[in-house]
């Protein structure tokens, strides 16, 4: 059995060969002819199929640094991760968001100004008028409106 199996194994690795040497006598004979640039253009076709799953990895690698953001909500602090120039909703707190210029902005309606409040100072005056039980409660909020625009 051991005896059949090796003269497989030689006939198949003499198979082969001959088909290498069938495919350089071609070469040869189409570089004799004056049709050597066929035989160049088969082995860049062959190179390049054989090199486009590294070129397809590396242009995937460079594509996704340009376009893939990551960042924090600004309203929640959650960590988002998305795609540049897209709208999104956090998944945290559900605030509509969108992304500009790398950045990860709220998204108001026309017409709405935004504003921070830096300090809140809390004044409680209590005044009853006289005769009646009516007593009201004022508050005084100072807030410092920011303009990012």
């Amino acid at each position: 059995m051991n005896s059949n199996f090796s003269r497989f194994s030689t006939q198949s690795s003499l198979t082969n060969l001959g088909c290498l040497l069938s495919l350089v006598a071609i070469a040869v004979g189409l570089s004799a002819v004056g049709l050597g640039w066929v035989v160049n253009g088969v082995f860049i076709l062959i190179a390049l199929i054989a090199l486009s799953p590294v070129l397809a990895v590396i242009i995937f690698g460079i594509w996704a640094r340009r376009n893939i953001i990551s960042g924090n909500c600004p309203v929640c602090e959650a960590e988002i991760t998305t795609l540049n120039e897209s709208t999104l909703t956090c998944a945290t707190c559900g605030e509509p968001l969108e992304v500009r210029s790398r950045r990860i902005q709220r998204v108001t309606p026309p017409g709405t100004i935004d504003v921070d409040a830096v300090s809140v100072d809390v004044v409680d005056t209590t005044a009853t008028e006289t005769g009646s039980s009516f007593s009201s409660t004022m508050r005084t909020i100072e807030a410092e409106v920011v303009d990012e625009s």
